[in-house]
């Protein structure tokens, strides 16, 4: 398969060549030019919001109190899939899962999250999408909030070491020096990316592993206490031209100039944004302050939408809108709980069980809108079960490649989806779900299993221990009950077993999808 656009033919013609011939000649050309336009690769935009619930967008309905237009567009004019979730319901696993199509439990992070100091998750010999493509002729970038660890250059020692707990406090890193495994060694040729979320130290950019203004500066750090619900960033190392509020619109400035820097190249790109927001802290811009109905993170999310819009405006300005695949989705559910449903007329997670962390529906279930002129039918929604570790084999389909044995191991093609009706296609049948605490949870079909009980995030109880003659687990009917009220654990034990027998195999397998 050609990889990227050919160089048209040229279309001079020599002055003894008859009239016929000539016109024979450039009616071949202008064959062989439309040809090699059908025929190249499209670029790909992959934007992953943090923490954006699948009820963050508006979908049109004016009455909300966030309004998402330029997502809605996307939506009008793309793919919207309705059973969508990320593998996990935090950071640092979902941008594993979403690189490497393989779920991060089987990576030497079981639970939680990466601090801003730690080295990198990603095995130095995984493919990821970005090597995947870069092998089959695209350029790369990775503009956004990395959180899969660095590793970092050390003062005077090859141990690193920190007054704090590794979220926050100082360290014996030496910014002014790059780092020696950043996203350049996960597959990209370029890169602009923050360590982890932008409340985690240290506080600095960095640009193809190297560090922007590494110069040592320190900051005390804003909490909720004083600043109020959604303003907080941990104490820490911080440059002294790092500045929180700016992040986000850097992050678009910097994700439309790669956009621009490419277009005139006759060579298909993927730029992959994970962006920083609505994550807190909730830090909309002066333009943004009070844009919603829902507070300061509504409006955050707004500002999240006017980003995207911008990067798609871009595409159309530049011409390169036709032959884009533009997908945009979030990393996990929103970080929306009781007291902000209270407080606002705002469901970021739907009705959902749960938020953000949680292994109940709104820590897992995420938006995903997919644009494609000419290949996804406009309007279109699909059921179709999806996971964002799907990324990888679908796009290893797109171009032609073969994955091997130990890459994308729990990564499912839903290409077939993206061209076909979504009616009559189906998606993966079964799913993993993992929560901050290390939760396991399984769906196949109707039927969603977790093994515990409590919430294993961020809702109390996180763990509870069943009293006698109490269930063990929870099982769900996610058809008939998606909001996980009624637990049929003790009622449906066939079911039970068959789901815990199944998520054995995958475990101990070391896949789950062939």
């Amino acid at each position: 398969m050609e990889r990227a656009r050919r160089k048209p033919a040229s279309s001079s013609v020599t002055v003894r060549y008859s009239y016929r011939l000539s016109s024979l000649v450039i009616a071949a050309v202008l064959v062989l030019s439309s040809c090699s336009r059908e025929e190249r690769l499209p670029n790909i935009v992959y934007i992953l919001a943090d923490d954006m619930g699948s009820g963050d967008l508006s979908f049109g309905d004016s009455d909300l109190a966030v309004q998402t237009p330029n997502m809605d567009r996307l939506v009008s004019q793309g793919m919207r899939f309705t059973d969508a979730h990320s593998p996990s319901a935090v950071c640092t696993p979902t941008r594993y899962g979403v690189l490497t199509g393989r779920y991060a439990w089987r990576s030497s992070l079981k639970s939680g999250v990466l601090g801003g100091v730690d080295s990198t998750l990603i095995e130095p010999d995984r493919q990821t999408v970005g090597s995947l493509l870069q092998q089959n002729g695209y350029h790369t970038a990775a503009v956004g909030k990395w959180h899969l660890g660095l590793n970092w250059a050390i003062k005077g020692d090859t141990t690193l070491q920190l007054d704090g707990n590794g979220w926050e406090g100082r360290s014996n890193i030496d910014y002014s020096r790059p780092v020696t495994r950043g996203a350049r060694e996960a597959g990209f040729d370029y890169s602009w990316i923050i360590p982890s979320s932008l409340d985690i130290m240290p506080y600095y950019y960095l640009e193809n592993n190297e560090v922007v203004d590494g110069r040592e500066g320190y900051t005390e750090g804003k909490y909720q206490e004083e600043y109020g619900r959604g303003i907080f960033w941990r104490h820490g190392e911080m440059s002294p031209s790092f500045v929180h509020e700016n992040v986000l619109d850097t992050f678009i400035d910097k994700a439309t100039e790669y956009i621009t820097s490419r277009s005139e190249v006759d060579q298909p790109f993927f730029l992959y944004v994970p962006l920083s927001a609505p994550h807190t802290p909730w830090l909309p811009t002066d333009s943004n302050v009070g844009s919603s109905n829902a507070g300061t993170y509504g409006d955050f999310v707004q500002q999240v939408d006017r980003g995207v819009g911008r990067i798609t405006d871009t595409l159309s300005r530049l011409g390169l809108e036709e032959n884009t695949l533009v997908i945009v989705t979030s990393d996990n559910g929103a970080d929306w709980n009781e007291n902000d449903k209270a407080s606002f007329d705002h469901l970021a997670n739907l009705d959902y069980k749960g938020r953000k962390a949680d292994i109940w529906e709104a820590g897992h279930r995420v938006p995903f809108v997919v644009r494609w002129p000419g290949t996804v039918a406009a309007g279109s929604e699909s059921d179709a079960l999806i996971s964002l570790t799907d990324l990888m084999a679908t796009l290893a389909n797109l171009v032609g490649a073969d994955l091997g044995e130990n890459a994308a191991e729990d990564s499912f093609d839903i290409l077939p989806i993206l061209k076909g009706s979504s009616a009559e296609l189906q998606g993966r049948e079964t799913i993993v779900h993992h929560s901050l605490r290390g939760m396991f949870a399984i769906r196949k079909g109707e039927w969603k299993l977790v093994l515990g009980r409590g919430s294993g995030g961020f809702t109390q109880p996180v763990r509870y221990r069943p009293q006698e003659g109490e269930p063990e687990g929870q099982l769900y009917n996610i058809a008939t009950d998606p909001r996980e009220t009624t637990n049929l654990y003790q009622e449906r034990p066939e079911v039970v077993e068959e789901l815990s027998e199944l998520l054995d195999q995958y475990r101990n397998s070391g896949r789950s999808v062939r």
